[in-house]
């Protein structure tokens, strides 16, 4: 592997992390601002720390997307030895965990149940 594409795959990782980093951190800003804004309107009141809870787990699931991508874009660039890519298969699984239990949590719903939720109730949108 050349150097300029060991140079760009390091520049792409990188902005993947940061970018993953910015997205929780802007999704913890607007969930916040919202909840503020939910919080002071009665009639949105009682839905408030669900919605808070939802939007802030929306945030780091997007967020942990990216880091997922930057955590395997590395390993392209980096020499395969059985530590590396154990290592990968380990925070791999650790975030898929994460993302796996923040949707769980979000849709209130295991993800092979959803289908059958949703057949079952139409097309109606849940908050």
């Amino acid at each position: 592997m050349g150097t300029g594409l060991h140079g760009a795959l390091e520049l792409a990782v990188r902005l993947l992390e940061y970018a993953g980093v910015g997205v929780i951190l802007l999704g913890v800003v607007l969930a916040s601002a919202a909840f503020a804004r939910d919080a002071l309107a009665p009639e949105r009141r009682a839905r408030a720390y669900r919605n808070y809870r939802a939007n802030l787990g929306r945030g780091i699931l997007l967020g942990l997307e990216l880091l997922v991508g930057a955590d395997i874009i590395a390993t392209v660039g980096a020499p395969l030895t059985p530590q590396s890519v154990g290592l990968l298969a380990a925070i791999v699984l650790i975030r898929t965990f994460l993302s796996f239990s923040l949707e769980t949590e979000i849709e209130g719903v295991w993800p092979w149940r959803r289908a059958a939720l949703e057949r079952s109730s139409g097309p109606e949108r849940r908050d």
